[in-house]
C-alpha cells in the first residue's frame, strides 16, 4: 500500500488525477489478497496490481470511467475453473474490486497514517462510497450513515488491524470493506551472535523491522548488525523497555545459549502479548529451560507459547540456512500455517489464512 500511496503523492504534486482499485474480497486461488491496490491516472499512469496481470485491463477501463466523473464501481471477476481462461483468471480464483477516487478527509488521514507507519483501518461502504476511519485507540472519524454498521465495522477493525488483514463485511445488509494499514512486523533478537546478523538481514529482506539486544557490549555493536534497525547493549528487560516493549505484532527470538540471558528474556516475553517466542537450543536444553520457567511460576499455557528448538525442519547447517529456517517459521506462524511442503498441503488456498472474524463478518 505504501508504494502506491507514494506514487499517488507524486501524481498529485504533478496535477495528475488518479483513481484507486482495491481488492475487497477473494475466493480460492486469487493471486492478490484483500487490500491489494492499483492506482491509475487520467493520462494512463499505473502503479500496483490487483490480480498479477489477469484483469488489470478491465479494471483500468472502469477507472477511466470513474476519473471521467462516473460513480465508484464494485467489480466481480472469476468463474468456474474450466471457464476461467475466458475472463483472465486461469488460476480459477474469484476477486471483487472496488474502484473509486482517493478523496475526502478520512482517506487523506488514512494515507497519512500509512506514510507514518501507523496502525488503523479505513472502512468504506461499497454501495455509496461513504467512509469512516478507525484509529488504533478505537477513535472514529467520518460516518457510514448507519450506527449499527459503524459499531460492527469498528469491532472488526480492532481485530484486523493487529492481524494485519483487510476484509469485507456485511453489516445488516450494508456492504463494507475494512482496509487495514499497519507498520512492518517487529522482530527482537536476543543474542548478538553471527546467526543474529543473518537473521536480521533476512528479516529486512522480508520487510520486517529487526532489533538486536545483548548485555555483552563487545558483541552488541551496530557495525556487526548493519541490517538491524537498532542494537542495544543491555540486559533483556532493559533492552526491551528501550525498544518500546513487546506488543501483539512483535516476535522475539532468543539465541544466546546462556541460561542467565535466555531466561531473563523469556521471563519478559512470556508476560507480554508477543506474537511468537522462539528460543535456540537442543531438545535437552529446551526441557531444562522449561523446568526453570516452571520454577518461575509459568504454567502449561505459558510454556505452550515457546517455539523451541526454534525454526522449521530444513536440515539447516550454516548461519544463513538456520536464519532461513527461523524466518520460515515466523512467516508460517504469522500467516496461520504449520509449515511443510506445499505439495503435501491440504489447505484450500496456498496463500495467507484470514484470522477469525465476528459472526457478522462475511469473507
Amino acid at each position: 500500500m505504501k508504494d502506491v500511496i507514494e506514487q499517488l503523492d507524486e501524481w498529485r504534486a504533478a496535477g495528475r488525477p488518479a483513481a484507486v482499485a482495491t481488492v475487497v474480497a477473494v475466493k480460492r486461488s486469487a493471486p492478490r489478497p484483500p487490500g491489494a491496490k492499483m492506482a491509475i491516472t487520467v493520462d494512463g499512469g499505473v502503479s500496483g496490481m490487483v490480480s498479477g496481470g489477469c484483469v488489470e485491463g478491465a479494471v483500468i477501463q472502469v477507472a477511466e470511467e470513474v476519473l471521467a466523473g462516473g460513480p465508484p464501481q464494485l467489480l466481480e471477476f472469476g468463474v468456474a475453473d474450466e471457464e476461467a481462461w475466458a475472463v483472465g483468471l486461469p488460476c480459477g480464483g474469484e476477486i471483487t474490486v472496488w474502484v473509486d477516487r482517493p478523496e475526502g478527509e478520512e482517506t487523506d488521514a488514512f494515507q497519512q497514517l500509512t506514510r507514518e507507519g501507523g496502525r488503523g483501518a479505513l472502512v468504506t461502504r461499497l454501495d455509496d462510497g461513504r467512509r469512516m476511519l478507525v484509529g488504533e485507540d478505537g477513535t472514529r472519524r467520518g460516518s457510514l450513515g448507519a450506527p449499527a454498521a459503524e459499531d460492527a465495522a469498528a469491532a472488526l477493525a480492532a481485530t484486523l488491524m493487529w492481524a494485519e488483514r483487510s476484509q469485507r463485511l456485511d453489516a445488516g445488509g450494508i456492504p463494507l470493506f475494512v482496509d487495514v494499514t499497519a507498520p512492518p512486523p517487529r522482530l527482537i533478537i536476543i543474542g548478538a551472535i553471527d546467526l543474529a546478523a543473518a537473521l536480521a538481514q533476512l528479516a529486512s529482506i522480508g520487510g520486517w523491522r529487526s532489533f538486536v539486544a545483548d548485555p555483552r557490549g563487545f558483541f552488541a555493536t551496530p557495525q556487526r548488525f548493519p541490517h538491524a534497525e537498532r542494537v542495544v547493549a543491555a540486559w533483556p528487560a532493559k533492552a526491551i523497555e528501550e525498544l518500546g516493549g513487546i506488543d501483539a505484532a512483535t516476535s522475539i527470538v532468543v539465541l544466546t545459549h546462556d541460561p542467565k540471558i535466555d531466561d531473563a528474556a523469556l521471563e519478559v516475553a512470556l508476560r507480554s502479548d508477543a506474537a511468537y517466542i522462539g528460543v535456540m537450543g537442543s531438545h535437552k536444553m529446551q526441557a531444562d529451560r522449561r523446568a526453570r520457567m516452571v520454577e518461575l511460576g509459568f504454567g502449561d499455557a505459558d510454556l505452550a507459547r515457546l517455539s523451541g528448538p526454534v525454526g522449521l525442519d530444513l536440515g539447516a547447517l550454516t548461519a544463513y540456512e538456520t536464519a532461513l529456517s527461523v524466518m520460515a517459521e515466523l512467516v508460517a506462524v504469522r500467516r496461520g500455517r504449520e509449515g511443510g511442503r506445499l505439495r503435501d498441503s491440504t489447505a484450500a488456498r496456498i496463500h495467507e489464512v484470514l484470522p477469525p472474524a465476528p459472526a457478522s463478518a462475511e469473507r
